[in-house]
């Protein structure tokens, strides 16, 4: 006896890539007003095969025709979380390990020899002087975009440097600063806002650009309120504030440590 529908091992393979990359946008868009968006466009779909499957023509047709023009609709509605989908193809790999982990792991196998203590010194001097500090470090993708916008330092890292860049009359103080390959490799940056509308109301716009650039990359931010000197460090697009010094330089252990 014949089955009614035949399966095709190409057919499962086809259908746990779709699959994999819903996840992945499910992800990207978690947290924040696009989440909403992301489900009112599934259940129109799901409305539209419902209306075909029951053949209402006239109501299938004129839903038909909004599903015509959804790839330009999602570009335009979806432009923001399209272009961190890209970047993580292009910075991390799609099939990266690390997209099948949590939130809160990460592969570090390629990252070493981070000046960490010379970081932690630093954040931990301007807290105490409650100086505004915003310090991005950068993993696999380099984020030349955001280096390009500020000011070029090219300069290893110390705490006395960090701590001249941030002092409020220095001109560069404003932005933030960029460390990659170890070396602080441009201040004054400017950085992308997280649209996340559940972000906490008493944060202001340095951690908001925290948030903001770990969403848009692998990389992780540290930021120093100017108001109360507390430490917060941003990954994967999460915050955790009012740190320790102790705390941040276990975190950067584990992210930067062979």
């Amino acid at each position: 006896m014949e089955l009614f529908i035949t399966v095709r091992w190409l057919d499962v393979f086809d259908i746990v890539i779709v699959a994999f990359l819903l996840y992945q946008l499910y992800n990207l868009v978690r947290g924040t007003t696009a989440i909403n968006i992301f489900f009112g466009i599934l259940l129109f779909y799901l409305l539209w095969l419902l209306v075909k499957a029951m053949g209402m023509q006239l109501l299938g047709t004129i839903l038909g025709q909004f599903i015509g023009v959804g790839v330009i609709a999602l570009i335009i509605v979806f432009q923001q979380e399209l272009r961190r989908f890209l970047l993580m193809v292009g910075s991390r790999g799609i099939f990266n390990r690390e997209n099948f982990k949590g939130l809160s792991q990460f592969n570090t196998a390629s990252y070493s020899n981070l000046n960490y203590e010379a970081i932690v010194e630093g954040c931990q001097r301007m807290a105490l002087q409650k100086c505004g500090a915003l310090i991005v470090l950068t993993r696999r993708s380099d984020l030349k975009y955001y280096t390009n916008t500020g000011e070029r330092v090219d300069s290893e890292i110390t705490p006395n440097l960090l701590e001249s860049i941030f002092f409020k009359n220095n001109p560069l103080h404003d932005g933030a600063v960029i460390i990659s390959d170890n070396r602080i490799k441009a201040a004054k940056c400017v950085l992308p806002l997280t649209e996340n509308a559940i972000f906490p109301f008493q944060l202001g716009l340095r951690h908001r650009a925290a948030v903001g650039i770990t969403e848009h990359s692998d990389s992780i931010a540290i930021a120093v309120s100017e108001q109360s000197g507390e430490i917060s460090i941003a990954r994967n697009g999460a915050i955790k504030t009012n740190i320790t010094p102790k705390q941040l330089t276990e975190v950067l252990l584990e992210e930067f440590e062979n």
